[in-house]
């Protein structure tokens, strides 16, 4: 039985196709093993969104080299796709593997120990073809059901790397959840790289969700990233459903309109909020974490002041913080005033803090209340740990619990720091 070993940098997306990968070779009685340890064949699922991506998909490619320079070495996934003349130059790598073609890794890879002279182009390019995934590394089940973006952000790579906006057919999105769920997935994460923008026939994203919480069973859905368009005010009503997780990651990437026109982002500053404020009238608590990019080309000290001010009064849950990279072949690369990296380290830097204190003050909120937990860990302690429905970390003070489970808790206190995790007690069923 030969080994297989595999690393996924970046998005959820690049999650779920290592996962229905992982579950491919498992399938065909390869033994996925942990990548630090020694491996027949290392899969490295990279990322090449911004520069500190890039250098983090390299530094995974000499690890692997080190850990058995005689093993197979699959590079996949964006930065394959980027730079694929570079990669195939590349001595540490036996193939690479585009996003197109990432369905044929396993077939490369047979292929190749059957002394087989291969070249992952020659297969087919399908970006949905993926079996449901019986066991992966995660508690929770993510759904692909679309790729590509037709936004194009001056910033952004992703159009390059993952193509046009493509949507999933709806039926096997339906027949994937129902197989996910026979396996015994309690969380389904829909993943995609332009969520918003999904249309198949007569579905769109809003009528998609609103059909995958008719499927019966106890399951919730979680919305993985998404932008702030392409969906309707209506949209909203569906986290009336107890299925439906009060928790959006929206990326907003400035307060300034001046800077969200000239990324050309689909939205302005004042929709962002509208919907940020909605979110709490309707739902109080409402976990809206987000994404913002520091450093754009021609950010002023009052833009950035703008963003500051924005993301207090709307009071992220969680804020991703990324420093403006430059990305060659995007229009932002060709525009003046770029930022110094010193600058853009400051601003990182506040806002930094700032999604610190606003992290802290969020989760101290849920402090006496309840939450529906999902057990995805068991500690060294041999208490529970896992997420509430609001998508934040919670630890069960109740020995002998079991991972994949719900429990209802109470919320007792919060351990503070970089990474706040809630201390709960277990409800006992009269309360």
């Amino acid at each position: 039985m030969k080994k297989v070993a595999f690393k996924t940098l970046g998005c959820r997306l690049n999650l779920y196709e290592t996962d229905a990968i992982a579950a491919e070779f498992s399938k065909q009685n390869y033994q996925v093993v942990d990548f630090n340890s020694e491996a027949d064949v290392f899969v490295i699922n990279t990322c090449t969104v911004t520069n500190q991506s890039d250098k983090k998909s390299r530094q995974v490619i000499n690890q692997t080299h080190k850990l058995n320079k005689d093993a197979l070495t699959i590079v996949t996934g964006c930065m394959a796709t980027n730079y694929k003349e570079k990669l195939n130059a590349d001595e540490k790598v036996d193939y690479v593997v585009d996003n197109e073609h990432k369905t044929s890794v396993l077939s490369v890879v047979d292929a190749h120990f059957n002394g087989e002279t291969v070249h992952p182009d020659q297969f087919d390019k399908d970006v949905f073809n993926y079996a449901p995934a019986e066991e992966t590394f995660h508690t929770r089940s993510f759904i692909k059901i679309q790729d590509g973006c037709d936004n194009f952000c001056t910033f952004c790579i992703v159009p390059k790397v993952r193509g046009r906006a493509i949507s999933r057919p709806a039926n096997d999105i339906f027949e994937n959840i129902k197989k996910v769920i026979d396996f015994g997935y309690k969380e389904i994460v829909l993943t995609g790289v332009n969520l918003g923008r999904y249309q198949f026939e007569n579905y769109d994203f809003e009528k998609l969700v609103e059909a995958i919480l008719e499927i019966p069973g106890d399951f919730r859905i979680r919305i993985s990233s998404i932008e702030p368009d392409g969906y309707s005010e209506s949209f909203f009503r569906l986290f009336q459903n107890p299925k439906l997780t009060p928790h959006m990651h929206i990326c907003l990437q400035s307060g300034s309109e001046d800077i969200l026109l000239k990324m050309r982002r689909m939205h302005t500053a004042r929709e962002f909020e509208e919907i940020a404020m909605k979110l709490e009238t309707d739902y109080p608590q409402f976990n809206l974490t987000t994404d913002i990019i520091v450093g754009f080309p021609g950010e002023t000290e009052e833009d950035f002041k703008k963003t500051i001010e924005l993301a207090k009064k709307i009071g992220f849950g969680h804020i991703h913080t990324f420093k403006y990279s430059v990305r060659k072949g995007t229009r932002a690369e060709r525009m003046p005033e770029q930022i110094d990296e010193r600058t853009k380290s400051e601003r990182s830097e506040i806002i930094r803090k700032l999604a610190n204190d606003s992290k802290n003050n969020y989760r101290k909120s849920f402090i006496g209340k309840t939450q529906r937990v999902l057990v995805e860990k068991i500690n060294k302690k041999g208490l529970a740990t896992g997420y509430g429905e609001h998508y934040i970390p919670v630890i069960i003070e109740t020995a002998g619990l079991k991972k994949n489970e719900f429990y209802n808790v109470k919320i007792t206190g919060i351990e503070t720091g970089e990474e706040p995790v809630l201390r709960a007690k277990l409800l006992k069923s009269s309360e």
